[in-house]
């Protein structure tokens, strides 16, 4: 009866304290949680934040990261910073003795994890001030989430020298932005953009200018974010620059943060504890003031994108297209504006300025980057006519009797209200008429054709009349059936929001086909301008199928229909399909800077920055082919003609997908071998199953290009032939040591060796004989990136079978 009692007690006690331990946002060595929507979450003691995975509805994604919990829109206060964040389904995060925090894909590769410390971990404290906490056995903190902070920062959390905040992307889009805040070891709080990822030069729109050279033992060394919620900066004598407002209400009825936002500006907000209905946060201090002006940077590199104009609500960037320009891309309000006609110098003859272009007037628009031609003196109406009579003027600003003519792309554009100042915004009468905003537009033409019509019915004869209306019936007839036609298609199209083109509209936009782009083993590519929604007029890239059987309409838009679901940073977005007649044409975003082949051998070398970072985002976007869209996709020709290049140099996969549009082909060949020369993996030769590690083959082939910034196969002289092929001469300066050979005269890549080996190494991997030895996509970007270490590589021992 006793040892009953005692085995009741005891259990009652451990039961006591295995709800102090959850009470107290204790956690044991080994405790889990998995990415899924029912996933828990370590709560800390008040329930206030949680650490955990939180479900990304937009693309069915989950952010390792800490939340306030108890705030219906669950803003996240902290997240893994690392391009492999967020996690698709089934990741996992663990706490290790030894490692801390690792956080693994579902196939149980290491993602991230904790370092920096020393010790083994006893356990993990989720706290009510949203701080991660891992302590030793003694009860020591050996790391915190506080000290690695993303794009916020909360009470009682401080900023030392050298310590970042990175912006997301969007307020969606966690992968790093364009800012970032830093604290400097002169005691200056800065913010600072990279306006274009590949130059390397930051450009600063912000200084507290705390720092003081004349009182240099005093320096500021540390920022305050206090538990009453008063953000300062503190000096060594402990005199302090105050930064939010020194009015704040209880930090026990709000809560409090300051965060980076994605469009630059380091904002302080607050949001009360207990609340009714929908609360929001409410912005009570942000610098820059004005940051559509004090972000002036290089051209393009403004708070909005290009040909747009910027306005401060709240001390907050907001982006507007002027009149006749419509957004780029129609989810990106903070994204460049496109003018709604063409501007050209080839214009028709026999027609003046006035009979080609006309001018909308506003007041107080500004581009300051934009300028190529003053005139003064000068009036309004010679300002005006001046921009008219030139075809390269978009926008003249007419202001103290002088005229400032601006040409496309219109950069850092704002509200200027104190400038006054008449500005004409040019717009082509020929492409685009002027709307009244009052009616909604012209519809003169459609009331023309009515009262042809009426006066054909009442000025003709019966018999006419009769065979005028049996003919309108017919004509009504086929119109029904075609746009029931049209119906369907576009039913096939809704689950990607892709456009069902007519082969008439793709003649048209091509201009009959006539500007070519490019060709290869699908078809040729023409440049082409159509409006891809009812508003926005963009240049597309228009891919003519030549291999597509013409009887297997259903097959052909399940596949286009799978190409279209995917969407990823570093894929060529596909736009719109057309399917008529014999006809099979595939719509996609114009790239403007051509492909990578034209980028590694040409006349000039790119930078090893730029190059390294194509070749990260590359093996990206193949992770999420592979492994993350909804219908995972063997590329089957990674080669440097099949990487585009956007307006920022940022890589982008071309033409994946089409391998299954040929999977209906119905003239395929006899080893249904598909690639191209140089790049296809050993195993289409040999009769056995295509896996994607056909595609980590290629892609270290074009890896080595990248590097050497020279073709796989080269034509050389007589004697010379030990180069001829890049893998075998790869190899051979791998196993002797002479790296240098590869990059010869190119001085940055020889100051970077150590990341020059561990990039040949990538390669080498990659184009390993046995695709078992090749790592999968995901290593390969691990490895790229620093996570995963790489390790020697074997001969490659394949020469014979590439050629």
């Amino acid at each position: 009866m006793a040892s009953a009692s005692f085995r009741l007690s005891l259990f009652i006690s451990m039961f006591s304290v295995c709800v102090l331990a959850q009470n107290d946002g204790s956690l044991a060595v080994g405790s889990t949680l998995t990415a899924k929507e029912a996933s828990s979450s370590w709560l800390s003691p008040s329930g206030d934040f949680a650490f955990g995975f939180l479900h990304l509805q937009e693309n069915d994604r989950f952010l390792l990261s800490i939340w306030y919990d108890k705030i219906p829109d669950k803003t996240v206060a902290w997240y893994v910073d690392s391009p492999s964040n967020p996690v698709p389904r089934g990741s996992s995060v663990v706490l290790d003795a030894q490692t801390g925090l690792v956080l693994r894909d579902p196939g149980g590769v290491t993602l991230w994890r904790t370092d920096g410390f020393s010790g083994a971990v006893n356990h993990g404290f989720m706290n009510d001030t949203g701080n991660f906490i891992l302590k030793d056995i003694n009860y020591t903190w050996i790391w915190e989430s506080f000290g690695f902070a993303s794009d916020t920062i909360l009470p009682l959390q401080e900023l030392v020298y050298g310590s970042v905040l990175n912006s997301r992307q969007s307020e969606s889009n966690f992968t790093r932005g364009r800012f970032y805040l830093r604290f400097l070891d002169d005691g200056n709080l800065v913010l600072r953009t990279n306006s274009l990822p590949s130059s390397g030069n930051d450009t600063e729109y912000y200084n507290s200018h705390t720092s003081d050279p004349k009182n240099s033992s005093d320096p500021v060394y540390r920022v305050i974010f206090n538990s009453t919620g008063s953000l300062y900066m503190l000096k060594k004598s402990n005199q302090t620059i105050q930064l939010s407002p020194l009015s704040v209400r209880s930090a026990s009825e709000y809560y409090y943060r300051a965060k980076l936002d994605f469009d630059g500006v380091f904002t302080y907000y607050s949001h009360p504890r207990n609340f009714t209905g929908n609360s929001t946060w409410t912005v009570l201090w942000a610098v820059p003031e004005d940051i559509c002006s004090d972000l002036d940077g290089v051209p393009g590199g403004g708070a909005c994108g290009s040909n747009s104009i910027c306005s401060l609500v709240d001390r907050k960037p907001v982006c507007e297209c002027p009149k006749g320009y419509t957004l780029l891309d129609p989810y990106d309000k903070y994204g460049s504006c496109m003018p709604n006609f063409n501007q050209s110098c080839g214009e028709v003859e026999k027609l003046s300025a006035e009979d080609l272009y006309d001018t909308w007037v506003a007041s107080d628009l500004y581009w300051p980057k934009s300028d190529y031609e003053e005139i003064s003196p000068s009036t309004e109406t010679g300002c005006r006519k001046a921009c008219l009579e030139d075809c390269l003027c978009a926008v003249a600003i007419s202001r103290n009797n002088s005229c400032w003519k601006k040409k496309l792309p219109l950069s850092n554009g704002r509200i200027a209200t104190n400038l006054s100042s008449k500005v004409f915004l040019k717009y082509s009468k020929i492409d685009v008429a002027p709307q009244n905003p009052c009616l909604g537009g012209p519809k003169s033409k459609d009331r023309e054709t009515l009262v042809l019509v009426e006066s054909v019915f009442l000025g003709s004869s019966l018999f006419l009349n009769i065979l005028f209306i049996g003919a309108a019936c017919f004509g009504f007839q086929v119109i029904y059936q075609k746009r029931k036609s049209n119906f369907h298609l576009h039913n096939e199209a809704v689950e990607t929001n892709l456009r069902i083109f007519s082969y008439k509209e793709l003649a048209k936009a091509t201009n009959h086909f006539e500007e070519e782009l490019g060709r290869g083993s699908f078809g040729i590519v023409y440049k082409g301008e159509t409006n891809v929604s009812l508003t926005n007029k963009i240049n597309v890239a228009v891919k003519m199928l030549d291999r597509v059987a013409r009887d297997a309409e259903k097959e052909f838009l399940a596949e286009v229909n799978s190409i279209g679901q995917t969407n990823h940073k570093h894929l060529v977005r596909l736009l719109g399909a057309c399917y008529e007649n014999q006809h099979r044409l595939l719509v996609y975003e114009y790239m403007p800077n051509g492909t990578l082949a034209s980028l590694l051998f040409g006349d000039t070398i790119p930078s090893w920055k730029l190059r390294t970072q194509i070749a990260t985002g590359i093996a990206r976007g193949l992770v999420y082919l592979h492994e993350e869209c909804s219908s995972p996709m063997i590329h089957c020709d990674i080669k440097p003609q099949n990487i585009l290049l956007d307006d920022y140099y940022n890589a982008r996969i071309s033409d994946f997908g089409l391998a299954k549009l040929l999977q209906i082909n119905q003239s395929r060949t006899l080893t249904n071998i598909r690639g191209t020369r140089g790049y296809v993996a050993p195993e289409w030769f040999r009769n056995t199953q295509i896996t994607s590690k056909v595609d980590v083959y290629s892609f270290g082939v074009l890896l080595l290009e990248i590097i050497c910034c020279r073709r796989h196969v080269e034509d050389v002289e007589v004697g010379e032939g030990g180069n001829s092929i890049l893998t075998d001469w790869v190899w051979d300066c791998f196993q002797e040591g002479r790296l240098d050979a590869l990059v010869e005269n190119d001085f940055e890549v020889l100051e970077d060796r150590k990341k020059l080996q561990k990039f040949v190494m990538i390669g080498i991997w990659c184009i390993q004989e046995d695709p078992s030895l090749r790592p999968t996509m995901r290593k390969v970007s691990h490895m790229l990136e620093g996570i995963v270490e790489v390790v020697v590589p074997p001969c490659p021992s394949h020469f014979f079978s590439t050629i």
